[in-house]
């Protein structure tokens, strides 16, 4: 009885056993190319809730569990392929799929690197395309933020209302955006996306790998040769936005079995013009990383960058403008021996060089040490029409000189000048005519005009002027991540930057002449300082006859120290996951003239006060697992930061001073997020609400009509200084992607939100025309309160597709609606300037309903753009060669993308008569979206 006892229950455990080993499905995930494993795969077993992630050599194993019979398993993993197959899982044998090979997905690499080439240009340089993110934003995987990088980012749309300052981009771990503005400059490393591939990007106020972080997000790079895709690429690009043409070529070696490896890449950009006139492309790039394995524990990598750039500049026009000579028209360029000639050159070279130390000191704990150095210019040339010669008359020193402004858009030029006040149709009539048959730049006036100028005993009376900046930058920091147990992570870090910033103006061209003598024409007598006095741009060599390369006019270092330190930990639990993170810092900036200017004799020469702020901030979030497929999200954040060097010195260029009540800025903010993923939908919904508080912003504009200004006719040009400034973004967003069927998806984004000022801020004006005078008007505020904050549309929608064939061939189309943008308005207006008359006396013909309708904000009409991509790889061998094209706008719709509010008028009845007037003379200037346009791309990999 016994033995029947023990035969039954063996049988038992022999059908049990044979069962469980049925339900074992395992395998190892390979890329195609490189024969190498892929880590963190993710593999699902499609109509079920078994999910696994392969490990650092690329297994997977699902231990049991899995339902008899056939099944379709999924395969994805960052820039792949997907590949589904099919399975059965039967009773006696278990499922091995070793090796399970995925293919590269280039497709995704080529459009990535098309947005960053493409956008470059627009980063980082004029009013409207400074606060664009989408070259933050292109290395995110998240359904919204793709949608923002390639498809909202031609209008700057700003994800949650924020700046391209408001997040943070590394490379190799150290922090790449630039002390002056807090902004990443992409164009250091454009061109070298071949070696930017490895990168990744943290959401929000997300726990970061290697620093605090900041509210829009971290993306970090890592461009260490062991970390490159080994074997070669060679590419050629086409596009009629920014540039012409683009080659690319980049060898990696990877790691060698004697411990070396390396990378190399170089590429060339170029073209005559993008789709605006006159915008010339001149952009070479080498980059090179060199990095040696002591032993296991120990790396050390060199990185080398050199990129140095070249641009036409465009600029922002009025509607009248547009209406004449088209959204291509550019006032910048001229015809000089017969070629096209752009006044307005933004050039930049700025190599960066970095040493990297990685040490694994145990399993648990690993030490990254970062030496940086980067060192070179930028330059922005301009027309300096102020040229001036010094004569002698009744016994008196005396300037003669001053030229008219050449600008061809100037407005004495433009129709609306001669339809004010008499209407002189006639004048009104030719200007137009000249303005179309012509209305570029006269380079031969301005050689001629320097002749005729010389000919009298004079020097030039119009030269090119390049404002340079030539930075100096250390950086230095160590990042420690320690795995405390298998759910605490910590990670810690201090970094250090010391710059040092020479600021001047040079001579780049003196156009003909024999030189340029360096006073200011345009320099007012005040009641202390006598016009010669005032007209000195340095008294310790008074009229000065600058040469070409020489600097004139203003030369100023700025001398800056940061200390930062963080930490933060990180802790995973079955239903909850969440982290903690602070950091402070210590900021000091310090200003040191090299010219003592004539209107501020006492506080321009030497070093002047030194700025300390001292910084702290704090955050932390927490994700719920309500299941496998769903979560909630949430965030928080109190952080203050210091102001920029821009905002800190209100006219670094004439003095020492600092911005009267300047402040840290204060910001908290918070999100929530639903997230669901399952293999047929992807899904993300966030609501979010951030506020800032005591900021500081500095304009610089000429200006009519200031009551109570101590200047005869109440014309200066200022500089318009605001603090105090709170602003408010409260919003959400939405990502969809749906996978119909395994080669279609469906894709929707929804961005809905507002951006506005949330109190009246301060606001002061200084001049050099009233030196060591802060003007103030009325109780000392502008009424900015509810007004929107510009800067690209604040709704932005999209629905989409996209086909992926089981060949290797794909294609998408969007179709995109924005709505709700505003122009920039003019603070001075919103003041009590605007009601009060020259003499200080309120305005006697004031009416509140005329008034109202004159400040009230503009907003953009509401538009449409459909754009569409796709391409083709092909496997030859062990080499793949393929193609990637989009193209943008294909509509070819005409929007604008942002624009603002000329601040020369500033007074009611000054800014009425031209509201009255039949085009306005002083109309908003607006920046508009390019047409349709296209992106080509083939390449070669073997």
């Amino acid at each position: 009885m016994n033995k029947q006892i023990s035969k039954l229950i063996l049988l038992i455990l022999l059908v049990c056993g044979s069962i469980a080993s049925a339900q074992v499905v395992k395998g190892r995930v390979i890329d195609e190319s490189t024969e190498e494993p892929i880590k963190g795969a993710l593999i699902e077993i499609l109509g079920t809730k078994f999910t696994a992630t392969t490990d650092a050599d690329g297994f997977f194993n699902f231990a049991s569990g899995i339902p008899q019979g056939d099944q379709k398993m999924q395969v994805s993993a960052a820039d792949h392929y997907n590949r589904t197959l099919p399975i059965v899982v039967n009773e006696l044998t278990p499922v091995n799929i070793d090796p399970l090979y995925l293919r590269v997905d280039f497709s995704n690499q080529e459009q990535t690197a098309g947005v960053i080439s493409l956008t470059e240009n627009d980063l980082s340089d004029d009013q409207n395309a400074a606060n664009n993110v989408s070259g933050l934003l292109q290395s995110s995987r998240d359904i919204f933020l793709r949608a923002a990088a390639f498809d909202f980012s031609a209008t700057f749309f700003r994800p949650r209302g924020l700046n391209s300052e408001d997040g943070r981009v590394l490379i190799n771990g150290l922090t790449m955006n630039k002390i002056f503005s807090g902004r990443p400059q992409w164009s250091n490393w454009g061109g070298l996306n071949d070696l930017q591939r490895n990168q990744n990007f943290t959401m929000g106020l997300s726990a970061a790998d290697n620093t605090f972080g900041g509210l829009g997000g971290v993306q970090s790079i890592d461009m260490r040769a062991s970390q490159q895709r080994e074997g070669s690429r060679i590419s050629y690009a086409a596009g009629n936005r920014s540039y012409t043409g683009r080659f690319m070529a980049t060898y990696n070696s990877g790691l060698k079995s004697n411990g070396w490896a390396y990378s190399i890449s170089a590429s060339r950009r170029a073209g005559e013009e993008g789709f605006i006139d006159g915008t010339v492309y001149d952009a070479n790039s080498i980059g090179l990383s060199v990095e040696k394995k002591i032993n296991d524990n120990h790396f050390i990598n060199f990185t080398g960058m050199y990129t140095p750039n070249r641009r036409g500049r465009q600029s922002p026009m009025t509607e009248e403008v547009k209406n004449l000579r088209g959204i291509t028209y550019n006032p910048n360029w001229g015809y000089i021996d017969g070629e096209k000639r752009n006044s307005r050159i933004r050039e930049i070279e700025e190599p960066i060089l970095m040493l990297n130390h990685n040490w694994q000191i145990n399993d648990k704990v690993k030490l990254n040490t970062n030496v940086g150095y980067q060192f070179g210019r930028i330059g922005n040339t301009r027309i300096d029409n102020g040229g001036t010669r010094l004569v002698t008359l009744d016994g008196q020193d005396s300037y003669i000189g001053g030229a008219r402004n050449p600008n061809p858009d100037y407005y004495q030029n433009l129709p609306s000048y001669f339809l004010r006040n008499g209407l002189d149709y006639s004048n009104a009539y030719l200007a137009q005519q000249e303005f179309i048959s012509d209305g570029q730049l006269d380079w031969d006036a301005l050689y001629r005009a320097n002749a005729s100028f010389t000919q009298q005993g004079g020097t030039s009376v119009y030269a090119i002027q390049e404002d340079r900046i030539d930075d100096d930058l250390l950086m230095v920091n160590s990042i420690l991540t320690a795995d405390i147990t298998d759910n605490i992570l910590f990670t810690g870090g201090v970094s250090y930057r010391n710059l040092k910033s020479e600021n001047y103006a040079r001579i780049d061209d003196l156009l003909g002449g024999g030189g340029y003598l360096d006073v200011d024409f345009f320099a007012q007598e005040t009641s202390n300082i006598t016009q010669d006095q005032a007209a000195q741009s340095d008294l310790n060599n008074p009229n000065r006859i600058a040469g070409e390369g020489d600097r004139y006019k203003y030369n100023y270092d700025i001398l800056v120290d940061e200390i930062d330190a963080f930490a933060q930990a990180q802790f995973k639990t079955k239903k909850v996951d969440f982290y903690i993170a602070g950091n402070i810092t210590q900021t000091s900036y310090q200003r040191d003239g090299k010219f003592r200017n004539g209107n501020f004799a006492d506080n321009s020469f030497g070093k002047g006060e030194q700025l300390d702020f001292t910084n702290f901030g704090i955050k932390g979030g927490a994700t719920y697992k309500l299941s496998g497929k769903s979560f909630i999200d949430f965030n928080g954040a109190y952080l203050t930061d210091a102001p920029t060097i821009r905002n800190a010195f209100p006219n670094a260029r004439q003095n020492n001073n600092t911005t009267t009540g300047l402040e840290s800025q204060t910001v908290y903010s918070t999100d929530i997020s639903y997230i669901y993923r399952s293999p047929i939908v992807k899904a993300r919904l966030t609501g979010y609400f951030t506020q800032f508080k005591d900021g500081t912003d500095v304009g610089f504009y000429f200006v009519e009509g200031l009551s109570g200004a101590p200047t005869q006719d109440g014309n200066a040009f200022v500089q318009e200084v605001m603090t105090n400034i709170d602003r408010r973004n409260i919003g959400g967003e939405l990502g969809l992607e749906v996978q119909v069927t395994p080669t279609i998806a469906l894709k929707a984004a929804a961005a809905f939100g507002t951006n506005t000022y949330s109190n009246n801020p301060n606001i002061y004006l200084n001049s050099d025309d009233f030196p060591n005078v802060d003007l103030t008007f009325g109780d000392g505020t502008t009424n900015l309160k509810d007004y929107h904050i510009a800067g690209g549309p604040e709704q932005a929608y999209q629905v989409g597709f996209e086909y992926r064939d089981p060949d290797y061939w794909w294609v998408g189309a969007t179709a995109n609606f924005f709505s709700n943008s505003y122009v920039d308005v003019a603070p001075l207006r919103r003041s009590e300037n605007f009601v009060t008359d020259l003499d200080g006396l309120p305005v006697s013909n004031y009416d509140e309903d005329v008034a109202r309708s004159l400040l009230r904000q503009e907003k953009f009409n509401p538009y449409e753009l459909l754009n569409v991509v796709g391409g083709k790889s092909w496997k030859i061998g062990d080499k793949f060669v393929g193609f990637f094209a989009t193209i943008n706008n294909v509509l070819g719709k005409e929007y604008r993308t942002g624009g603002f509010e000329q601040g020369r008028l500033a007074n009611y009845q000054d800014v009425l008569d031209d509201s009255n007037n039949p085009i306005e003379v002083f109309a908003p200037r607006y920046f508009y979206g390019n047409g349709r346009t296209y992106y080509l791309n083939v390449y070669l990999r073997f």
